[in-house]
């Protein structure tokens, strides 16, 4: 089932951080991007952000769900989606973790 357009722009409005911030989609479903560096994915109306030490840390209780069929497990953020202090202040310390994305090959 492909996400709803609602959805994004509802977990995008929340998201308060430097830099640019965009949804792209990608196969009915939406990739996250601070500044080119993807950190969630959004699935099934569903946000999961990538896993990194000091989110987990910050989250607490995690609940961990592969995105979709395949997919390496991420954190399945449901209760907090609209508080977006808490929000940005994860992904703001996920970024900080999180590897630079790879340079893109010249065809």
């Amino acid at each position: 089932m492909a996400s709803d357009q609602n959805f994004v722009n509802l977990v995008m409005d929340q998201i308060k951080n430097p830099g640019e911030i965009i949804a792209k989609k990608m196969f009915g479903e939406y990739g996250i991007y601070a500044d080119e560096k993807l950190f969630a994915l959004i699935c099934d109306n569903k946000l999961f952000i990538k896993p990194t030490i000091a989110g987990r840390e910050f989250i607490g209780n995690v609940i961990e769900a592969p995105p979709y069929e395949g997919a390496k497990i991420s954190f399945l953020i449901e209760e907090k989606i609209e508080d977006s202090n808490w929000l940005s202040e994860l992904i703001r310390i996920s970024l900080k973790e999180l590897p630079a994305p790879k340079p893109k090959k010249k065809k």
